[in-house]
This record gives structure tokens, sequence and C-alpha cells, in this order.
């Protein structure tokens, strides 16, 4: 049986101050457990896993950025973070690659223990300099919601201060999946971003229907960054300065 699945839904950015700004679009993401990779590619046709095809996943586009093992690289954090890595089983929500292109601009990996308990959460986030921060928590509680709170390390757009607190509150994904991030500045709340879906299965039939449904999901968004950047910029709101250059950090947050 296949654990990995497909989330169709909608993502939503709505901007508060200084000047009201909104808007939406559909997308679907794979949400793939790691130990499934080489099966996935196997089984499902359209669907390679690093390398070309119409669907496509590839490692080099997480983690380390150089196509290692991305099990490995979690791992390794997770240590670092006293957190155990023994039988544990480590799934990753992100947007394939389609037609050999994509842009995340979050991906989270979620790591569950043998009792399917998610112990730890890590979002990767990256921006269009090509940069990523992966913010990494040990999860405790128990309950279907999960939240997560950390300062703002890492530049992402060009419109918003670096002095602010990220508020991440997730429920656990299973026949939907909901993921909510508030962002606040000292004077109060600046954006709120979440991705909604419901749960398909991962197959070669709805995977063609998904690219059939969003055949230029990669260019959609990245045209969408671009163009909503552009209306904020019409709307008089001022560009912040990129303070600092990095290429792939990452934070144990607590």
């Amino acid at each position: 049986m296949i654990n990995s699945c497909i989330y169709i839904g909608t993502v939503i950015h709505k901007r508060f101050k200084p000047k009201k700004h909104f808007f939406k679009y559909k997308v679907f993401s794979l949400f793939i457990d790691l130990s499934e990779l080489e099966t996935l590619s196997n089984k499902i046709k359209f669907f390679s896993l690093n390398r070309f095809n119409l669907i496509s996943f590839q490692e080099k586009d997480h983690g380390e950025r150089d196509g290692s093992s991305l099990t490995k690289w979690v791992k390794k954090h997770l240590e670092q973070n006293k957190i155990n890595s023994e039988n544990i089983k480590i799934k990753l929500l992100c947007y394939p690659r389609i037609l050999g292109y994509v842009f995340n601009p979050l991906s989270i990996f979620f790591v569950y223990d043998n009792q399917d308990q998610i112990v730890s959460i890590l979002y990767e986030v990256k921006n269009t300099f090509g940069e990523q921060h992966t913010y990494v928590f040990r999860v405790d509680d128990k309950n279907n919601l999960i939240k997560n709170t950390c300062t703002k390390k890492f530049h992402v757009s060009p419109f918003i201060e670096m002095d602010c607190q990220y508020f991440f509150k997730i429920l656990k994904p299973e026949d939907k999946l909901s993921v909510i991030i508030d962002q606040y500045d000292n004077e109060g709340k600046i954006l709120f971003a979440s991705q909604d879906g419901e749960r398909n299965e991962l197959n070669s039939k709805q995977l063609i229907k998904c690219y059939l449904k969003h055949p230029l999901m990669t260019l959609k968004i990245i045209s969408a960054i671009h163009f909503e950047a552009f209306k904020l910029w019409l709307k008089g709101i001022k560009l912040v300065k990129k303070k600092f250059n990095i290429k792939n950090n990452l934070t144990i947050e607590n």
C-alpha cells in the first residue's frame, strides 16, 4: 500500500498593512513518504525520481541541494536536536517538478515515530534568489493541531522587514491538509498565508488529472509571486533592501 498521496487545494495570501492585499490560487502538492521514492518512480507512469518526466521529484531541490539523501539529511538534524532518529518515517509536503521546473516557497518535512506521532517538523523556506533556510522544530504535543513559533531569519519578501515573528499552525495531514502561517511585526499582524487541500491517491490516473488541471502550475506560482509584488509596488509599499546573502542555512528552534 502506498502511504504517499496528493493534496489538491488552494493557497491564500492576505496582507494587512501598510496596504491591504489579497490573492489566492489553486495548486496540488505531493505528500511523499521518502522511503517510497523508488517505488513511486517505478510504479507510476508520468512520474520519475531524479530524472526528467512530465511530473518528477528531484532530491537536489531540497535538503543539502546537492542530490544527496534527504533521509540522511533529516536524521542528521534530528540528532543535533536530540530527537530520536531511529524507526522514524519522513514525509515531505512539496510541489513537484512539472516538465522539469519547480519552485517551492515552502516545503515541510513531517517526521513520525513508530506510533505514527509527529515528533519533528522542518519548514524549508526558499526565496526567488535561489536561497534557502530551514527551521527545525521538536513536536511534543500529541494534539492534531501543531503550533510553532520563531523569529524570522531569512529574507523572503522584498516588502517585509526582517524584524518579524512567524506563527505556524498545522493540522496533522490526514484526509485534509491545513497549513497556516501568521506573520507579525512589533506593531501587529502583517500577513496571513495558508494552504489547504483534500487528500487524493497518488497514482498514474490522479497524477495526470492534476497535470491536466494545472499544466503550468510552476509558471503560475513564479508569475504570481512577481505579479503580486508588482501590484504591491504600485500600491506604494516600499522595497526592503536585502541585508545579507545566504545559500542554505538551518536553525534548530525550540
